[in-house]
């Protein structure tokens, strides 16, 4: 029955176009033709008779001024059909752009809701890529710098998919289709352009993060205090705003194109950001200040997600904590009294006083949680398995100790005084408190 019913609405719409073909139709009303047909030698800003509107099929049939043909173009051509007199006044407003045409500049250019530069983005020009511009509008001043305001207008533009909205025109370089041949096939086919920077889409598709980054991989010591998933540079071209985010640093900017300013380098549109492009998975952002002080940071792609890699190193330390737990959970000293594991990270400690305040400071309460922060070189890794650090309520600072697990109990290393390099205990104290609690 569905398939019945379709066929017969098909089948309508058919008869219905031929009928109005032959002439025996009346107008539905007039429209301002928007985009060039010039297959059909009509030309944008041109008033057309309207015969049917279907809304299945997203497109109008209209009439050829002083010709019976007809022929259908999409909804987003044309303006809403109205009286010939509504239609000549809106044609008034396209009057002194008709004919005029623009090509884009720089890949990622935002067309915007309204005239402002901060206002939502509708839609991403790429490079190249053909638009109609309608009219010019009035709009905020577009700043160059924090004194001095671009050169421009904000123009209403329509896309070849039928978007409208605001662009200014700094980065657009207009031209008239009836004295500029070369542009006549790209408008006639409604094609936008093809040809793309390379180079800056290899920077633009790119998630990119700090060097060091792969060094905490490839040595398996991922610190999470510095391995962040939004640490990194961010080109903005799905979000709109490019982003670096390093420690002691965020700065964020409307993505509005970049400009290439050398071999491999793009200077990004208003903003005080450069990128150069060393290989394909490896970049150079230079970021200047405020205060006019640049500063670069060597940024890279990694091989594996950035998810997984930080799910691993959780995964890792929450093993170390198991196996502490498991195999005591209570280990006992005479000395240094009893040291219990009471899982979720945390632990309950009593009869330190032998420790007070040299290693565990007064204030200290026997409980808090621990933590696995810190490595050690292999060098050190036949004698320990590890680094724990102790974070006593009470008490603002960690305390860390070398540890290992053996046969009769566990054995701990105070770090006082080890050298420590990124994070890494590389050598032990020359005179460290030895600790050995008896499982």
């Amino acid at each position: 029955m569905y398939r019945k019913l379709c066929y017969l609405c098909s089948t309508f719409f058919i008869l219905f176009f031929v009928f109005f073909a032959t002439g025996c139709s009346k107008q539905i009303g007039n429209s301002v033709l928007l985009w060039s047909i010039p297959e059909n030698n009509l030309s944008d800003g041109d008033i057309v008779p309207v015969y049917v509107k279907s809304n299945i099929s997203q497109c109008y049939i209209i009439g050829i001024p002083d010709t019976e043909e007809k022929i259908e173009v999409p909804l987003w051509q044309l303006t809403t059909p109205s009286s010939k007199r509504v239609a000549q006044k809106q044609a008034e407003t396209y009057a002194e752009y008709q004919h005029q045409y623009a090509r884009v500049f720089l890949d990622g250019l935002p067309i915007r809701e309204e005239p402002v530069n901060i206002s939502k983005q509708v839609y991403r020009l790429r490079k190249d890529e053909v638009i109609k511009v309608l009219y010019k509008g009035e709009g905020a001043a577009v700043m160059a710098s924090a004194t001095t305001a671009m050169e421009g207008d904000w123009l209403r533009v329509l896309t070849s998919d039928g978007t409208q909205g605001w662009c200014f025109s700094y980065n657009l370089r207009l031209f008239d289709i009836r004295t500029d041949s070369s542009q006549n096939q790209v408008v006639t086919n409604l094609e936008q352009g093809t040809d793309t920077d390379e180079t800056l889409e290899k920077i633009l598709n790119k998630k990119w993060y700090p060097e060091s980054y792969t060094t905490m991989i490839d040595s398996r010591k991922i610190n999470l205090e510095h391995f962040k998933y939004d640490y990194g540079f961010d080109c903005g071209k799905e979000t709109g705003t490019i982003s670096l985010k390093v420690p002691n640093l965020t700065v964020s900017f409307e993505f509005n194109g970049a400009e290439k300013t050398g071999k491999n380098t793009y200077s990004f549109t208003d903003t005080p950001i450069s990128v150069t492009l060393r290989d394909e998975n490896y970049i150079v952002v230079s970021y200047t200040n405020e205060k006019g002080v640049p500063t670069t940071y060597d940024m890279v792609t990694l091989s594996t997600p950035i998810e997984t890699v930080i799910a691993n190193e959780q995964s890792r330390r929450e093993q170390l904590y198991s196996q502490l737990e498991s195999f005591g959970p209570s280990y006992s000293s005479s000395n240094y009294g009893v040291l219990t594991f009471t899982g979720q990270n945390t632990f309950t400690w009593s009869g330190y006083k032998q420790l007070q305040p040299t290693v565990i400071p007064r204030s200290a309460l026997g409980r808090g949680t621990v933590s696995f922060d810190s490595f050690i070189s292999t060098a050190l890794q036949m004698s320990f398995d590890g680094v724990i650090t102790f974070h006593f309520d009470n008490v603002n600072d960690g305390i860390s100790f070398l540890y290992k697990i053996e046969e009769k109990g566990l054995r701990m290393e105070t770090t006082e005084s080890t050298t420590i390099r990124n994070g890494t205990i590389t050598e032990r104290s020359s005179s460290p408190v030895v600790i050995f609690f008896a499982k």
